[in-house]
């Protein structure tokens, strides 16, 4: 290797600022404070020891610090994945008595060989099936299921429940049977107050550690009476193999599969965000590689499933963030921590961990996004709503399928569906132009300039058959139909076999099937379908107005 040249998998540790590396060390010790809290209270949002969530955040940050393209991203335990690890290790746990650390760590495991494959596939496309009102809907779901599973533990209290509402229910109940904690309420309530207050009032204060130092002194000078953490295992994460028994080992794949898509998603969405900040470019099959790297290093660790951090990523770039030498810095102060005083957090309340994951929760939920998709289009709303629905009424994993098989279909509906239209000369207007768009537009006499907005496939075939049969009914005794093939990016098999059938048809009632401005790959797929036996090959034209200009004078 040439002096000065590093292996190109090596990531974005070796682009530390050399005129301002001060600011990095600086920007780490304030993204420890927010590391810490959240990745405790995120473990127990995944059904894990509160300790469990800083190994994982430890080892994923160096991983991606090693491999992660990005300069910036800060990985880590995540609030949108925690629900979802918990729906696939709390079964096998209650069903077996298995480990759930170790069923975590496998989940972990599976998760960085998904990454790690697909980005070797280049598979970096796979965010796509995520489409954002589906999105948008099962990130607001998540929220409130969230919400509602942590209440009961910022009230002081246990719910033993499954599903939104019957934890709704539970939590109603023990309020009104007088489970409520006082001290637990005030403490969790107060703090939660006062972390959106200063998120929205003073977002350069560190409201989380304010309220997690505060919660601790409460505890500790007035006695009260208040679940908490507890002392944390003293040192470093041991190495340890993940294992899970044969039979559990679908369970766990399914969810990986979920939690990899959610986590591709989630990363190239916060990358391409930070990117233009960062003069950096989004590369996601590089950030698959990154991820996939954090999750395998976390699985030999005792960690869970990670994913990009859009908050304390933001946090991280706000306090002079520029290289991945932050997320060493923090993986470092945690390692700290652990090894010389564990027991810092020992009077760190649950409720105030139940107050930090409920805040990140209402952080997921978008209602004005919602409101925008009411007002611009209603079928994505529609999506939205029936994704929130799929995660409220069905449960975390069922929602991630529901979700992306909305998107498919609503893919699928486009194609099957898509836009079309017949054309016409506007006055005042060069051109041919959507008659919807200018009902003044002068038609044609004698022809129909009919214009499909889609592929023609196999799914909507049948579909471009119907509309050309009702465009020509609506034209009094047309002799030509012309076809706008200008948006028509493909033709397959099926619709080849239909367009043939569709040409003798015409030419039966003595009309003519013309196309124009038909892309040159395209017309070279009719060539080899042999479509110009029927279809006359002096009719096809560059452009509609060559089309009508010698269809007029072969019509004279």
């Amino acid at each position: 290797m040439e002096s000065g040249r590093r292996p190109a998998w090596l990531g974005g540790v070796f682009r530390v600022s050399a005129e301002h590396p001060g600011r990095d060390l600086v920007a780490g010790l304030v993204l420890t404070t927010l590391l810490v809290p959240q990745g405790m209270a995120y473990a127990e949002l995944a059904g894990l020891p509160a300790i469990t969530g800083l190994y994982t955040s430890i080892l994923c940050l160096v991983a991606y610090a090693l491999i992660g393209p990005s300069k910036v991203l800060v990985l880590g335990p995540d609030s949108s994945l925690g629900p979802m690890i918990a729906a696939v290790i709390v079964p096998i746990v209650a069903a077996s008595g298995a480990d759930p650390v170790a069923l975590a760590s496998m989940l972990a495991l599976m998760v960085g060989v998904m990454m790690t494959v697909a980005a070797v596939a280049k598979l970096g496309f796979v965010a796509d099936l995520l489409a954002h009102p589906t999105q948008l809907g099962y990130m607001n779901g998540l929220a409130l299921t969230i919400l509602i599973g942590q209440l009961p533990k910022l009230f002081g209290f246990s719910v033993d429940a499954d599903g939104l509402f019957a934890e709704a229910g539970g939590f109603v109940s023990g309020v009104v049977n007088g489970e409520t904690v006082p001290a637990a309420v005030t403490l969790g309530a107060g703090g939660l107050l006062l972390i959106l207050l200063l998120r929205r009032y003073l977002p350069k204060v560190p409201g989380i550690l304010v309220v997690v130092v505060a919660s601790i002194a409460a505890v500790s000078l007035l006695d009260l009476d208040v679940d908490v953490v507890g002392a944390l295992p003293r040192g470093f994460p041991p190495f340890t193999l993940p294992h899970a028994s044969w039979h559990d080992l679908g369970l766990l794949a399914a969810g990986a599969l979920g939690i990899t898509l959610v986590s591709v998603t989630d990363t190239i969405s916060t990358a391409s965000a930070f990117a233009a900040r960062t003069d950096q470019e989004v590369q996601g099959n590089r950030e698959m590689l990154g991820i996939g790297a954090a999750n395998l290093s976390a699985a030999f660790f005792q960690g869970f499933p990670v994913s990009t951090s859009g908050s304390r990523t933001a946090v991280a770039f706000q306090a002079g963030a520029r290289s991945q030498l932050t997320g060493l810095v923090g993986a470092a102060a945690i390692t700290l921590l652990l090894v010389l005083a564990p027991g810092l957090l020992k009077n760190l309340p649950q409720p105030i961990l139940a107050a930090v994951v409920i805040a990140a929760s209402l952080s997921l939920a978008d209602l004005p996004g919602m409101r925008r998709l009411w007002r611009q289009r209603r079928v994505e709303f529609a999506l939205a709503a029936a994704a929130f629905l799929g995660v409220a009424l069905l449960g975390v994993l069922p929602g991630i399928a529901v979700a992306v098989g909305l998107s498919v279909l609503n893919v699928f509906r486009r194609l099957w569906w898509p836009y079309r239209t017949v054309l016409g000369r506007p006055a005042g207007v060069n051109g041919y132009h959507d008659v919807r768009s200018f009902p003044d537009a002068v038609r044609e006499p004698g022809m129909v300039i009919f214009r499909f907005d889609a592929p023609l496939i196999f799914a909507n075939a049948r579909t471009f058959r119907e509309e050309v049969r009702a465009a020509v009914r609506a034209e009094p005794k047309p002799r030509y139909v012309v076809v706008a093939a200008e948006p028509i990016t493909d033709v397959d098999t099926t619709a080849a076999d239909m367009l043939e059938e569709l040409d003798e048809e015409l030419n039966e009632a003595g009309i003519s099937l013309v196309f124009a401005e038909m892309k040159s790959p395209v017309r070279e797929k009719i060539d080899r379908y042999k479509l110009t036996r029927t279809i006359d090959p002096a009719h096809f034209f560059p452009t509609v107005e060559d089309a009508v200009s010698a269809l007029r004078e072969d019509a004279r």
